[in-house]
């Protein structure tokens, strides 16, 4: 079998939640599992083709080339040339709608001493340590083969046992899962790495995320994205009270969910002047529930024109004073399409831990302040009453609509790619 990874490759980090052999070197395909896809019905092969257009697109910045297939309720990922496992796993981990990514050697049909010299020969190239216990899984997929499923473990579990003693048979929590999965071809694996789950992207329609250079924004755009969803993001920026660096962390962290959810389109709005007439007019511990209520109306003006069907902010409960219940109350008053909150209920912890996991939180904390923290009152209102935030905004009457348009006009779109 041709070794596809240069000498140059690296050993596995620590931190990976998975376990490496060090002759990986030996795999050339892998085998993609799918949960949720598995229970649609007639129509789970738009999920599967969704999900293989996915991972073509996550491959292609990985090093070498690869052919991507599914057949028979399996999805398979070979490679054509030399490639660089870790990096190679590393962009599939970042494909929704996968759960696990098994590394797969192949073995031609020349009957049972051959599979069976197979296994032994995967057994050493993968364990070096075979003072463990195993169990052998066979799925007999093509039925025509002269050995059941059972058979075909009690067989191989045998082949195991005469070529290294020291191992033994545990069929309740084995240390070694050998999975034998008899089609065409026959598979051998034991490694399945885990994948994020979710539903491919583009399964799900598309929303506007409202995005900031917070912690929360980012991961509540990483959360619908794993539902299927296509995101596409607004960021308001305030000039020059917010810098270009700010609009850059902006950037950065657009990059961070498209690394999961694909190319964002992000639009870029200059919210100074509306902030200014807002400040001016409106009574201070009412400004970030007003100022948000106008970046709502704006945020789903950009929506309803680019087909998105629903907007996502980073909003928790009680998190700050414009995220109360009756806070939350006000700004959804404004909108007519489903605002979507996934971080609703969550707690701070929490979604520091999700930000982590998708490297988006040492980017979120630089010290770069977006318009939302740079006029926030000192005693904003945290039980704001509708009717009098509406009484206040008619403050803003005469000029408010022309602010909106012009900074509509301002839109600043930048197609952000990982």
């Amino acid at each position: 079998m041709a070794a596809y990874l240069p000498d140059t490759r690296r050993a596995a980090p620590l931190c990976c939640s998975y376990v490496l052999k060090k002759e990986y070197y030996m795999y050339q395909s892998f085998l993609i599992k799918y949960a949720e896809i598995g229970v649609k019905g007639k129509n789970r092969y738009l999920f599967e083709e969704a999900l293989v257009k996915q991972i073509k697109y996550a491959l292609k910045k990985a090093e070498g080339e690869f052919s991507v297939r599914r057949t028979d309720g399996r999805i398979y990922v070979d490679a054509l040339s030399e490639f660089d496992f870790d990096e190679t796993v590393e962009n599939l981990k970042r494909v929704f709608g996968i759960s696990g990514i098994c590394p797969v050697v192949y073995v031609e049909d020349e009957g049972f001493e051959k599979l069976g010299q197979a296994v032994v020969k995967y057994m050493a190239d993968v364990y070096q340590d075979r003072n463990k216990s195993f169990k052998v899984a066979a799925r007999r997929a093509r039925k025509n083969y002269p050995l059941t499923s059972m058979e075909i473990n009690v067989e191989l579990g045998g082949v195991i046992l005469d070529a290294y003693p020291e191992m033994h048979v545990d069929v309740h929590g084995p240390d070694i899962l050998l999975h034998v999965e008899i089609r065409d071809k026959i598979c051998l694996y034991s490694e399945v790495i885990p994948g994020p789950g979710g539903m491919p992207v583009g399964t799900g329609g598309k929303a506007m995320l409202l995005l900031s250079g917070g912690i929360d924004s980012p991961v509540a755009g990483w959360m619908i994205a794993k539902r299927g969803v296509k995101i596409d993001a607004v960021y308001f920026h305030a000039p020059p009270y917010t810098s270009e660096r700010a609009k850059q962390k902006v950037v950065d962290l657009a990059k961070k969910v498209a690394a999961y959810a694909g190319p964002v389109w992000l639009h870029v709005i200059n919210f100074t002047d509306i902030q200014l007439y807002i400040y001016d007019k409106c009574p201070h511990d009412e400004l970030t529930i007003i100022m948000r209520r106008y970046m709502m109306r704006i945020a789903e003006h950009i929506a309803k024109e680019t087909e998105c069907l629903g907007l996502i902010t980073g909003e928790s409960i009680g998190q700050v004073a414009s995220q109360t219940m009756a806070s939350l109350a006000a700004t959804n008053e404004v909108c007519t399409m489903p605002v979507y909150r996934p971080l609703i209920g969550f707690d701070k912890m929490e979604i520091v831990d999700i930000a982590e996991k998708i490297d988006s939180y040492e980017t979120s904390i630089l010290p770069y302040e977006d318009c939302c923290t740079i006029f926030v009152a000192k005693h904003p209102v945290t039980k704001p009453n509708l009717n009098v935030i509406k009484r206040h905004e008619q403050n803003l009457q005469e000029g408010i609509e022309e602010l909106v348009a012009k900074a509509l006009e301002t839109d600043e779109v930048i197609v952000v790619q990982a």
